[in-house]
């Protein structure tokens, strides 16, 4: 599982000109990917870094600083590009199997108290975020 983190200062996902999640103020964006071999263990894992990461200003995490995070599917986060000119999407796990793991991420993370917002998933979304920073981290589990 991959989730790319971005430090915002606000986000919002919109589906068919509606936005179905927003997050005002500090925050995190967090862009999630499932590949074949992800389980329960990374979804928490994931989560668990999400939550607590000292990434927000002053170091501290979004559970330290009541902040939320805005969570949308991203099965692109494992395109392959090392051939040709076409990405390959071999790597993404299929929806039936991304889908429940993405919902995962969500609940633990609101599990631990943290405001969590979504966009929807397998939809063409429209993301809009100021950046804080720019600070951006990549993380694997």
């Amino acid at each position: 599982m991959r989730a790319v983190l971005q430090r915002v200062d606000s986000a919002s996902v919109e589906v068919d000109g509606e936005t179905v999640g927003v997050v005002e103020g500090e925050g995190l964006l967090a862009l999630v990917g499932v590949t074949h071999e992800d389980g329960p263990e990374q979804a928490a894992t994931i989560a668990r870094k999400i939550c607590d990461l000292r990434i927000l200003d002053g170091e501290r995490s979004v559970a330290d600083a009541g902040a939320s995070v805005l969570v949308v599917s991203q099965f692109t986060l494992y395109g392959d590009v090392r051939k040709g000119r076409r990405p390959s999407w071999g790597q993404a796990a299929p929806g039936p199997v991304a889908e429940p793991l993405v919902d995962a991420v969500v609940a633990q993370i609101r599990a631990r108290g943290v405001h969590a917002e979504t966009g929807v998933f397998g939809a063409h979304m429209r993301v809009s975020l100021v950046n804080d920073g720019p600070f951006t981290i990549l993380l694997e589990a």
